[in-house]
């Protein structure tokens, strides 16, 4: 697939931080012009100053920021300067798509909600990102969503405190979400000549992420607890086995083809043979005592023999890696798009669009 499929397409980014931005990247990705607007008057999206210690504190940009704004135009305005204001109009006026976070009552009070904008450009795709939705204007962060909806509460061991992803993920959620209204709002105006307002909460992506963990609940009355890695419905799911050269691997066994190869590369027929361990229904019960037997086994074997046999047999286990360790491997490398600051000092991140289309 052809990486500039976008290229005469013309976005214009209303938004900061993760969720907004990270849309905007993905259409520049695949060729489009994406101008973003930062707020003149606070030095620009506030990612600028979202930075580590090892940082340069003098410059107004950071790896955070680095993270969801490739290959696009920054432009510094004041919505509030009525000169600034007509100039974003004016490239509103041509854009095909206008990507905004800002919060209902502010937006309609700077002239840049949907309505005031559809006067300008009749056909505009308008996507927004909202906290909880149109009507609540709570300002919402990722951490907090995630301790609203429930992730946080299943997230972390048994006998520790809830514990939030170490990624904003609730944001990259609902950016995926966005992408996906965006994407039909541009199937449907090419069919229809029409434009359309497509909205997403943090909100409502987190709750309809919850997957399998929603389904037991709406259907069982099941209220995940922490369990750290622990699988609720798979054994040996999330559990660690550490082999004898000390190198921790997960085991994802999802079949009992899975189990009965697993059993085989550690050489434990015993466990195999335990009518408690038989099917994935008494694994899930037994497993507390399913762990320290595969464990037993994994004691007197490599990590590299275990792996090397695993890949032979199709068993899903490995190494947990560290960020140095996995982009350390190709497949990862090539996920890297690096581009270069005015001074000429290079800068990275990955890629948001990993699809491959033939």
């Amino acid at each position: 697939m052809s990486r500039d499929v976008f290229s005469n397409l013309k976005v214009i980014e209303l938004s900061s931080v993760l969720a907004g931005p990270a849309v905007g990247m993905f259409f520049a990705e695949l060729g489009a012009e994406v101008v973003k607007v930062e707020n003149l008057i606070t030095g620009g999206d506030v990612t600028r100053t979202w930075k580590l210690p090892a940082e340069d504190q003098d410059k107004n940009i950071s790896a955070y920021y680095y993270s969801i704004n490739w290959n696009k135009q920054a432009l510094f305005k004041n919505l509030k300067d009525p000169k600034d204001k007509k100039e974003v109009y004016d490239l509103i006026a041509s854009a095909d798509i206008v990507i905004s976070n800002f919060r209902p009552v502010p937006a309609k009070k700077l002239g840049f909600d949907y309505e005031s904008l559809k006067k300008i450009n009749p056909t505009l795709i308008f996507g927004l990102i909202t906290a909880y939705g149109e009507e609540d204007e709570r300002p919402g962060f990722d951490a907090l969503i995630q301790a609203e909806t429930g992730w946080m509460h299943m997230n972390g061991s048994k006998d520790g405190p809830p514990i939030k992803m170490p990624v904003a993920l609730m944001d990259i959620i609902a950016a995926h979400h966005l992408k996906e209204g965006l994407l039909v709002a541009l199937i449907q105006k090419l069919k229809n000549k029409i434009g359309a307002k497509v909205t997403v909460s943090l909100y409502d992506a987190a709750v309809a992420s919850l997957a399998n963990q929603a389904s037991n609940w709406l259907n069982l009355g099941h209220n995940p607890q922490r369990k750290g890695s622990l699988h609720p419905n798979i054994a040996p799911y999330g559990e660690i086995i550490t082999t004898q050269d000390g190198i921790p691997l997960l085991l994802a066994i999802g079949n009992q083809k899975q189990f009965e190869n697993l059993c085989k590369i550690l050489g434990c027929s015993e466990v195999l043979n335990d009518t408690r361990f038989s099917d994935n229904t008494l694994r899930v019960k037994n497993r507390k005592d399913l762990l320290p037997l595969l464990q037993a086994n994994a004691d007197s074997m490599s990590a590299k023999t275990t792996i090397t046999q695993a890949n032979k047999l199709s068993v899903p286990l490995g190494p947990i890696n560290d960020l140095k360790t996995v982009f350390s491997d190709n497949k990862a490398q090539a996920l890297i798009l690096e581009s270069l600051e005015t001074d000429g000092a290079t800068n990275k991140r990955v890629k948001t669009a990993v699809f491959k289309i033939s």
